[in-house]
């Protein structure tokens, strides 16, 4: 298996299919959806088949040989200043 790899996402929450397909996972959003329905993703650690599972910040997705983290970006205008 390759090493973990971190993915930052804009907004959350992200469907499960669009991260497969974004990250180029798998070729389309239709092989997302099949390899998802199949059974052959894990989303923390267990079997997910909901194609349009919520994916949030701190979600380990698996897939084949690939391990992705899930982070939000954080964006400048959103961390408190409290000057």
């Amino acid at each position: 298996m390759k090493p973990i790899r971190v993915v930052e996402i804009i907004k959350e929450p992200v469907e499960l299919y669009k991260i497969l397909k974004f990250e180029g996972m798998v070729g389309s959003g239709g092989e997302a959806k099949l390899v998802i329905a199949e059974g052959y993703v894990l989303v923390n650690g267990k079997v997910e088949t909901r194609k349009r599972n919520k994916i949030f910040s701190g979600d380990i997705i698996e897939f084949g040989d690939e391990k992705i983290h899930i982070q939000r970006q954080v964006n400048i205008l959103e961390t408190d200043n409290d000057e």
